[in-house]
């Protein structure tokens, strides 16, 4: 296959050194449950734990310390967590931010946005349609649009991850990303195969409006239908003229891996419940799959990325307490943990 990436480990460390102080530096962590589950050391990479409660931070705030001055402002579409890194980065830059989403973005998210001193436009039923509208900014009012993950600044920061993954525990045989439109999971496993090529990057998103998993298999970008999700911050297309994060994802991810809705409630039980961890349903795919034996034989230590805790309390407290939880016209029914 002919390379197509164009990023470099140079870039992931050039990002580094721009977010230092501000956006690095989460703690890797063991997880005695997960690791007797797995059969193997298992580690938790705490994202959540970034100032604004998400990875998302590291790709924004690189992107955004790269505009020239006299830049009028910025935009983007997001899915929530995005749109907060690129809030937080563009008020320590003073410049103005226009923050894209679609009606099914939990309430929770567009409030902390707001709080960041961002607008926020609410658009249609899909993150195309909020796509739409940030390009839309971008070319009549001057704005620079920053997409969530096809934009070789945000990979490249969403990349120093990797670096800090593999640091903290050099063995590391396989990383599980949540995987959304890529820019994580394509940062994430250039900078790890750049340190070690035998490294297994695996991708886990939820089975119901997975667009780069259903891209992957096609073999080139796809619409699919977007339905609310426990794991709405995996929601969203990928960009039918997506030039990057598709590219890397077909080249750096040795798999991607589908969870049940059912599989990540239980996940968001086990990560609360074993290691007293607040999170978005999102960040859980990776255990998901471990407790369902959807992975591939585990031959050595493995990782994976706590993306977030900005989650709708009232949706998790369902959750952890075993009670129903509705999501358009899907109910899942609620099991108490353990039952």
């Amino acid at each position: 296959m002919t390379p197509t990436v164009t990023l470099t480990l140079a870039d992931i460390l050039e990002a580094r050194r721009r977010i230092a102080g501000v956006a690095d530096g989460t703690p890797m962590v063991p997880s005695p449950h997960l690791s007797g589950l797995a059969g193997q050391p298992f580690w938790l990479k705490l994202e959540n734990m970034q100032p604004i409660g998400a990875f998302k931070l590291r790709g924004a705030l690189n992107a955004v310390s790269r505009l020239p001055e006299g830049t009028a402002g910025v935009t983007c579409c997001s899915t929530g967590n995005h749109g907060r890194g690129v809030a937080h980065a563009a008020r320590a830059r003073g410049l103005r931010a226009v923050i894209c989403m679609s009606r099914l973005v939990p309430q929770t998210k567009i409030d902390g946005i707001r709080a960041l001193g961002a607008e926020v436009r609410i658009i249609g039923d899909s993150q195309d349609a909020a796509e739409a509208e940030s390009r839309r900014l971008a070319a009549e009012e001057g704005l620079v649009e920053i997409s969530p993950f096809d934009d070789p600044a945000v990979i490249a920061g969403q990349g120093t991850i990797g670096l800090e993954m593999l640091e903290a525990v050099p063995d590391l045989s396989t990383i599980l990303v949540p995987l959304s439109g890529g820019g994580l999971a394509a940062g994430i496993a250039l900078a790890a195969k750049a340190i070690n090529p035998r490294i297994r990057v695996i991708g886990i998103t939820m089975d119901r409006g997975a667009a780069m998993h259903a891209s992957l298999r096609a073999g080139h970008p796809v619409e699919v239908t977007e339905v609310p999700s426990l794991a709405d911050s995996l929601g969203g297309g990928i960009g039918q003229d997506n030039a990057l994060s598709f590219p890397m994802c077909r080249e750096l991810l040795d798999d991607t891996v589908l969870v049940t809705e059912e599989e990540i409630y239980g996940a968001m039980q086990r990560l609360y419940y074993e290691d007293r961890i607040v999170a978005e349903g999102a960040c859980v795919v990776g255990l998901a799959a471990l407790a369902a034996g959807r992975l591939p034989p585990l031959d050595g230590p493995v990782a994976t990325v706590i993306t977030g805790r900005n989650v709708d309390m009232g949706m998790f407290t369902k959750v952890v307490t075993g009670q129903d939880v509705v999501l358009g016209d899907m109910v899942i029914a609620g099991v108490p943990y353990g039952a």
